[in-house]
């Protein structure tokens, strides 16, 4: 890698080394990790790193392991056990010169050595087109409390598309539900490995920079679980009591599939005049009851104004649409003995 790039790191660290912060040193090496990344200059840097010697260069060391940025055998060797004492560094509060090694590596340990206070979760616009994950967070020594939230796309498939790290305060006017930790955690990590699979996906340019941050800090909550399912499903308890109105939420519920806070206009056109006649077998009493049950579950998901006009301007269709065997997908064909040149 270039001399200068590696001297502004180094800049950097000295920095840092003064300000004594585990999260403002994680937040800089994040960011460090997501650079060197896509220079392709992880290796060389890790190298002039390791030659170097100087406590600047052991700190950014430290701090890509506190990040995950480091396999476990590099982050192993690269604990910060072998700082050297330095003076002359004055400290931003006091202008004195910094402390020898045993403070400072008291505070370099510390990075990556969080408990996790709490978990939110819930959508991020009136639609649920993006939903926010949230965890919160403060280092074992009780100080420096602060949050992760992970924005999660929803048309996209569930990925992760941006994130900040932030003050609790920041939670304040969101409304969202707390929720488990580890199911947090779980989507967290389950939506940046599928962000890892989908090619050309749009997320916020500041996303690669807190990526590795993000991570590290899904994998410490205790209890992961992965691939949880929404429970906003099963807590829906305002099925009308019409004939059909069950059947007619099963396939409901089919469609929402994983992403139930996922519920706009455009989303409820596609189940009705498109999910419904291509993939869905329903009785007569469950057509005729589809368009209450959904009113119901739209007014369960915030009862916006568009959303009902969207089942206003389409329900009347669904019938027709229902009827017409030329919309019938594949797999309804051959479940109802359809000819599949008919298509």
């Amino acid at each position: 890698m270039s001399t200068t790039a590696f001297d502004t790191a180094i800049t950097q660290a000295r920095d840092l080394l003064r300000w004594r912060s585990p999260l403002r040193t994680e937040l800089w090496a994040a960011r460090l990790a997501a650079e060197l990344e896509a220079a392709g200059e992880t290796e060389a840097f890790l190298r002039r790193a390791e030659e170097d010697g100087r406590q600047e260069a052991r700190l950014a060391l430290t701090a890509l392991a506190a990040v995950g940025a480091l396999d476990a055998r590099d982050a192993a060797a690269r604990e910060p056990e072998e700082l050297a004492p330095e003076s002359g560094v004055p400290a931003p509060d006091s202008g004195t010169p910094t402390p020898g090694a045993g403070e400072v590596l008291g505070w370099m340990r510390r990075m990556g050595r969080v408990v996790c206070e709490g978990a939110w979760y819930g959508k991020a616009d009136p639609y649920g087109e993006q939903v926010l994950a949230v965890l919160a967070f403060r280092y074992e020594n009780g100080k420096e409390p602060h949050i992760l939230v992970i924005g999660i796309d929803q048309p996209q498939g569930g990925l992760a598309v941006d994130g900040l790290v932030e003050e609790l305060k920041f939670l304040d006017d969101l409304g969202l539900r707390e929720a488990e930790p580890g199911v947090v955690g779980g989507r967290i990590l389950d939506a940046f490995e599928l962000g890892e699979t989908v090619m050309g996906a749009a997320v916020a340019e500041t996303l690669p920079a807190i990526r590795p941050l993000a991570v590290a800090r899904a994998r410490t909550v205790p209890g992961l679980v992965r691939g949880a399912p929404d429970e906003t499903l099963t807590e829906f308890e305002d099925v009308p009591d019409l004939p059909g109105a069950r059947e007619a939420f099963g396939k409901l519920a089919e469609f929402v599939g994983n992403r139930p806070l996922w519920w706009s206009p455009g989303r409820v056109r596609q189940f009705l005049t498109s999910w419904l006649p291509r993939e869905a077998i329903l009785s007569e009493e469950a057509i005729a009851a589809m368009p209450e049950v959904v009113r119901a579950w739209s007014r369960y998901r915030g009862d916006q104004p568009a959303v009902l006009r969207q089942i206003d301007e389409d329900a009347p269709r669904l019938p027709a649409l229902m009827a017409d065997d030329s919309l019938a997908g594949l797999g309804k064909r051959l479940a109802r003995n359809l000819p599949a040149d008919d298509a």
